[in-house]
């Protein structure tokens, strides 16, 4: 236990000391997010603190080699094609770079994991039963990594939503892979949440520096591939771990994407109409909301990794993760519906 708690310090300590330095770097260098009409900030911002991120995960991951030896080929599996989402995501950063370069990017990478990993054959939902894909694993596992990349960048819109749900998820996964036997695996997650912490230091609203989509892409693609770094059988178990985790992520992508498409909208073009955007929109400050969804992700992180640690408990984690998710679902919904709907009579009261 002292073993994780000081490795998730470090991180934390060294991601704090490098964003605190990009903060004036980015700047001097002109990197900054000018507001706009799509804009959820409203002052000038530097962007890239995700390089922090990115920097204590690539020297977590050299460590954990170094830790678990015969396990180096994997953790190099699931790190050089996360540098390379880094690499096209940082370019972007500076100067934007075309969605199909980008998304080739994001599916070649995604193809080397599950080729040097193995794709996800199936998934135990513990008391629930299992899936098992079949000949649709191949597909199924890429666009989970894909996917959750995206997914991840796509919520990257308002101060510390990002931080506080990748630290979230990698506690979550921590505490699951390592209970379970995982270390290579579990080193890997709780660096990630040390990192995002150190790096919402200076995202907290009001932010000091935005993640950037060197910083989204890269955690997306990192808890996607993590838990397929562990041995085969706990793969299956460790995935919903993360689903379970990121499910607000999930959600409000899904939902939004949907709704954007059935209005033959540009699901690539910037918009402000995710979930967490209406919140905000419609009052809430940056801080609530990320609170909102860090609460929700940190409930069923907790629920999700706790039958890891207490096999006995597994029944019941399983039944209140369900009704957690089922009622957090409709609690984030009426969130939005009385937030809108109080604005909106504050402008006909305006208005009047």
């Amino acid at each position: 236990m002292l073993f994780w708690i000081f490795w998730c310090l470090a991180a934390f300590a060294g991601s704090a000391t490098l964003t605190g330095q990009l903060v004036t770097w980015t700047r001097s260098r002109g990197l900054l997010d000018i507001p706009n009409d799509r804009s959820s900030h409203t002052r000038p911002t530097p962007r890239g603190g995700g390089l922090a991120i990115v920097a204590v995960m690539m020297l977590a991951a050299l460590l954990t080699c170094g830790l678990y030896r015969q396990s180096a080929g994997i953790i190099a599996a699931v790190a050089l094609p996360a540098a390379a989402i880094a690499a096209v995501s940082w370019l972007d950063d500076v100067k934007p770079v075309r969605n199909r370069t980008r998304f080739g990017i994001h599916l070649i990478a995604a193809i080397a994991a599950t080729s040097l990993l193995g794709p996800l054959p199936a998934v135990q939902l513990g008391s629930f039963g299992s899936l098992d894909f079949g000949a649709a694993a191949w597909p199924l596992t890429i666009l989970w990594i894909v996917g959750l990349t995206n997914a991840f960048n796509f919520m990257d819109g308002i101060d510390g939503i990002a931080g506080i749900t990748a630290a979230a998820a990698g506690c979550g996964l921590a505490a699951a892979a390592a209970a379970a036997g995982a270390a290579p695996t579990g080193a890997l997650a709780a660096a990630l949440a040390g990192a995002a912490l150190g790096f919402l230091a200076y995202n907290w609203q009001p932010a000091k520096i935005f993640m950037g989509d060197v910083g989204s892409a890269f955690c997306g693609f990192m808890l996607a591939v993590m838990p397929l770094a562990a041995p085969a059988g706990l793969r299956e178990k460790l995935v919903p771990v993360v689903v379970a985790v990121l499910w607000p992520f999930l959600l409000d992508t899904s939902f939004t994407l949907l709704r954007r498409a059935i209005n033959r909208e540009n699901i690539f073009q910037a918009h402000r109409t995710h979930l967490y955007q209406r919140l905000t929109v419609a009052g809430w400050s940056h801080r609530s909301v990320a609170r909102l969804y860090g609460m929700l992700s940190s409930v069923t992180a907790a629920l999700a990794a706790g039958p890891f640690i207490d096999p006995e408990c597994r029944l019941a984690a399983d039944n209140a993760l369900l009704a957690t998710l089922l009622v957090g679902a409709g609690g984030l919904a009426a969130c939005v519906f009385l937030a809108e709907k109080g604005q909106s009579l504050r402008t006909e009261e305006h208005a009047s």
